[in-house]
C-alpha cells in the first residue's frame, strides 16, 4: 500500500495566486506520480467540489478535496504559500494548502488515514510545524504522522524534488476499516470529590457531515470535542463519513440533553434526535464556531425546547445552500428538483408513446384498451400495448413535478400534498403550469404548518396524520377554486401560442431554445429549456412538436462540436481533451449535453460561447425547417419518429460545424504565456508559439 503523501507531492515555494491554478500545481504532481490518470478530469471535479461549497477554514487552511474517478489510490498533496490563496475563509486567505483526492470506493484504511488528517488540521501544534518546516521530506514525514528525520547537513541538489529516505517507515496505524463506536468526550478531570456532590455534566449528541465525507467531517467533530472539553461539557461525535459511520448507541442519545447537527448532506436516522433540543447547521460553523453551538444547544435546553417539538427537517436541495443564498437562488433549486425526478417518467413514457406511432401509426391512440382487446399476432396490438403504457406513464409527469418540488421545499412532509395538487393541476387542465404552481404551493403549506408549535400530545401523529391531511386539504382547496381556473387559462393559451408559431417567431423562438440549452451544458438554464418542451409534449400540437425537436437538436451540438473540433485540430487540446473528444461523439449523438463539461470546465471562455452560437444555428434552422419530435429524448436513435429527419440531420451538422469552427479559430488566438509542467497541447505545438497550453479550470 503506497503512502499518502511522499516528497515529491510536497511544494514548500507554491507561487500560484489563485485556488484553481492552487490545484493544478498539486495535482500535476499527483499525476507525475502515477496517482491521477486524467489531470483535467481531475481538476473538473475538484472545481465541482469547490462549487458546493468553499473548503477554506479559518487558520490560514484550504483542503480542496474531492472524490474523482481519475484518482488511482488516495493521495494527498501539500503546499505553502508565502502570499496566501483566497479559499473562502472569513478570516483571509490560506498559506497551508491540502489537496486530498481519493478514488471513488477508495478502501476504508487510506480514508481512516485521510479522516485523521483532517482531525490533526484543528492542532496548531501541527499546523505551525508546518509553517516553519524547511525540508520537503520532513513535512511529507510530518504530515504522514511519523518523526521527521534530523536535516542533514549533506548539500542538497538545486532543483528537483528532495529525495526519498531509503527506507520509509511504516504508516502509522490507521483505524479499523470498520469505525469504532462513537466515544464520549469527557470533560478535564476535577479533584476527586464525592459522587453525591458532582452534578451531572451537560451531555450532547452531534453529526457531523459533508458531501464527500472526507476532511470537513472529521474536522467539525475535531473542533467540537475541543470545545467540548474546554467548556466542561460531555460530547459524543457521529462522523458520517467516507469510512462509514457507527450510529451513537441508544442510551446516549435518550440521556442527551441536547443534540448539534453540522451538516451539509443529509442526516440519515435523524427521527432519533425527536423531542431534544437541537441545534441544526452547516458543516463549516461546526469548525469555526463549536463554542458558540455549544453554547447555544445549553441555552436551548435551559429554556426547556427540549420539550418542543422536534426541528423541522431541512428541505434536502436547502440543506448545502449558503444563508445568504437569495430566495431566487433556492426557487431554482426546488424546480429542479421536480424536473430531474420528472425526467425519467418523460423518457420512459414518450419513448414508449413515440414506437407505439412508428408501430402503428398516429391513430394509435384511438385503440380500443388493450385490456380488452388484444391480438397477440397484430402489430396494431403492440403499437396500442405501448402507447397505452406510455401514457399511463406520462400520466405521472405533472403529479411528479408538483411532488418532488414540494419534497424540494420540505422534505418527506411534502410529498403528499404535492402529488395530491398536481394530480388535480390535470382534473382542471392547468398542465404543467398548473404542477409547478402546486408544488410550490404544498412546500409553503407545509412549511407553514412545520414552523406551528403543537402539544407535546400531538407530535407523534403530526408528520403521518395532521400534516398531510391538513396540508392536502389546503392545496387542493387553492388549486379547485382559486388558482386552478386562471392557471388553466394560461396553459390554454400557451398551447394556442405555440400551435400557431411560424416564420420568423418560430425562428426566434429556436434560437432563444438552443442559446439555452448550451449556455450551461445540462445545468439550470438547460433544463429549464428542456422543461418548457417537455410541457408541451403532454398537450402536443404541431408548434410543442417543433420546440421539442429544436431543443434536442441543439442539447447535441456541444459535445458532437468538441468531439469534431479534436479530431479536425487535435493539436490544440490536451491529450486527456483528445481521449475525451472520443467518448463526446457517443454522447452528443446520444442527446447527453454534459459531454462537454470537460471542455467548458477547462477553456469555459471559448467553449461555451461557440457552443451557444452552434446551439442557436440549429435551434433556428431545425424551427425554420418545420421538424417535429414525439420523444423526449434519444438523439440519432429516434430520427425515424422525427418530421423532416434529413433536414433536422441537417441542421444539427450545420451547428456542429459552426461552433466546432468557432471554438478552434478562438483556441488558435489564445494567449501564449504557458506554465511550466502544464499538461498542455502535444509537443507539435512548441511550432505554433500563438497556441498557449494555459487553461483555467471553472465551473458553471
Amino acid at each position: 500500500m503506497s503512502e499518502l503523501i511522499t516528497t515529491d507531492l510536497v511544494d514548500l515555494d507554491l507561487s500560484a495566486a489563485t485556488k484553481d491554478a492552487a490545484a493544478r500545481t498539486l495535482a500535476e504532481r499527483m499525476a507525475a506520480a502515477g496517482r491521477v490518470t486524467d489531470l483535467e478530469g481531475f481538476l473538473a471535479d475538484v472545481a465541482a467540489r469547490e462549487a458546493q461549497m468553499p473548503t477554506g477554514l479559518d487558520g490560514g487552511i484550504g483542503i480542496p478535496h474531492c472524490r474523482s474517478a481519475h484518482v488511482t489510490e488516495p493521495t494527498l498533496a501539500f503546499g505553502r504559500s508565502a502570499a496566501g490563496i483566497d479559499f473562502g475563509a472569513a478570516d483571509g486567505p490560506a498559506d497551508l494548502i491540502f489537496l486530498i483526492a481519493a478514488p471513488t470506493g477508495g478502501d476504508a484504511d487510506h480514508l481512516s488515514i485521510l479522516s485523521s488528517l483532517a482531525r490533526q488540521l484543528m492542532d496548531e501544534a501541527f499546523t505551525g510545524a508546518l509553517r516553519s518546516e524547511t525540508a520537503p521530506a520532513r513535512a511529507a514525514a510530518l504530515i504522514r504522522g511519523e518523526e521527521p528525520e534530523p536535516e542533514s547537513d549533506a548539500p542538497r541538489p538545486a532543483d528537483g524534488p528532495e529525495p526519498e529516505p531509503a527506507a520509509p517507515a511504516p504508516e502509522p496505524a490507521a483505524p479499523a476499516p470498520e469505525p469504532a463506536a462513537p466515544e464520549p468526550v469527557r470533560p478535564a478531570a476535577e479533584p476527586a470529590a464525592p459522587a453525591a456532590a458532582t452534578p451531572a455534566p451537560f451531555r450532547i449528541v452531534a453529526v457531523t457531515s459533508c458531501p464527500t465525507g472526507i476532511a470537513h467531517t472529521y474536522m467539525a467533530a475535531e473542533s467540537l470535542e475541543k470545545a467540548a472539553r474546554a467548556a466542561g461539557v460531555e460530547l459524543t461525535v457521529e462522523t458520517q463519513g467516507s469510512a462509514g459511520f457507527q450510529r451513537l448507541d441508544p442510551q446516549l442519545v435518550a440521556a442527551a440533553d441536547g443534540v448539534i447537527l453540522a451538516h451539509d448532506v443529509e442526516v440519515r436516522d435523524r427521527e432519533r434526535f425527536a423531542g431534544k433540543p437541537v441545534v441544526d447547521v452547516g458543516v463549516k460553523a461546526g469548525i469555526n464556531r463549536p463554542a458558540a453551538l455549544i453554547a447555544e444547544v445549553r441555552e436551548k435546553a435551559a429554556r426547556g425546547e427540549s420539550a418542543a417539538a422536534p426541528a423541522p427537517s431541512t428541505a434536502p436541495m436547502d440543506r448545502g445552500a449558503e444563508t445568504t443564498d437569495g430566495y431566487a437562488t433556492r426557487l431554482r433549486t426546488w424546480l429542479m428538483t421536480g424536473v430531474s425526478h420528472m425526467v425519467p417518467f418523460v423518457a420512459a413514457g414518450g419513448l414508449l408513446i413515440a414506437l407505439a406511432f412508428a408501430i402503428g401509426g398516429y391513430t394509435v391512440n384511438k385503440a380500443p384498451s388493450v385490456a380488452d382487446h388484444f391480438l397477440w399476432t397484430e402489430s396494431a396490438s403492440w403499437a396500442a400495448l405501448l402507447f397505452q403504457i406510455g401514457s399511463t406513464a406520462f400520466g405521472f409527469l405533472v403529479p411528479v413535478l408538483a411532488g418532488f418540488i414540494a419534497y424540494g421545499m420540505a422534505d418527506r412532509p411534502g410529498l403528499v400534498p404535492g402529488f395530491v395538487g398536481g394530480a388535480i393541476a390535470l382534473t382542471v387542465n392547468a398542465g404543467f403550469l398548473g404542477g409547478l404552481i402546486a408544488g410550490l404551493l404544498a412546500g409553503a403549506v407545509v412549511r407553514a404548518i412545520q414552523r406551528i408549535d403543537v402539544p407535546p400530545v400531538l407530535r407523534g401523529i403530526m408528520p403521518v396524520v395532521v400534516i398531510p391531511l391538513v396540508s392536502s386539504a389546503v392545496v387542493g382547496f387553492l388549486m379547485f377554486l382559486v388558482v386552478g381556473k386562471p392557471i388553466a387559462a394560461l396553459q390554454k393559451a400557451l398551447t394556442g401560442w405555440l400551435s400557431g408559431l411560424s416564420g420568423a417567431n418560430a425562428v426566434i423562438l429556436g434560437v432563444l431554445l438552443g442559446l439555452m440549452m448550451c449556455f450551461d451544458l445540462g445545468g439550470p438554464l438547460n433544463k429549464v429549456a428542456y422543461a418548457f418542451a417537455v410541457g408541451g409534449l403532454a398537450n402536443p400540437n404541431p408548434g410543442s412538436l417543433k420546440v421539442m425537436a429544436a431543443v434536442m437538436a441543439a442539447g447535441m451540438v456541444p459535445p458532437l462540436a468538441m468531439a469534431l473540433a479534436t479530431t479536425v485540430r487535435g493539436r490544440l487540446f490536451t491529450r486527456a481533451e483528445r481521449e475525451n473528444g472520443k467518448a463526446a461523439w457517443v454522447l452528443g449523438a446520444s442527446f447527453i449535453t454534459e459531454g462537454a463539461i470537460p471542455f467548458a470546465a477547462a477553456d469555459p471562455l471559448r467553449v461555451i460561447p461557440s457552443a451557444m452560437v452552434g446551439g442557436a444555428v440549429t435551434g433556428g434552422l431545425s424551427m425554420a425547417f418545420g421538424c417535429t419530435l414525439r420523444a423526449p429524448h434519444g438523439g440519432i436513435f429516434v430520427v425515424p419518429l422525427i418530421g423532416q429527419p434529413l433536414r433536422y440531420l441537417l441542421a444539427i451538422a450545420a451547428g456542429t460545424a459552426v461552433s466546432a469552427a468557432l471554438v478552434v479559430l478562438l483556441k488558435r488566438f489564445r494567449t501564449p504565456a504557458a506554465a511550466p509542467g502544464t499538461d498542455g497541447p502535444v509537443p507539435a505545438d512548441a511550432a505554433h508559439p500563438q497556441v498557449s497550453t494555459h487553461r483555467e479550470v471553472t465551473t458553471h
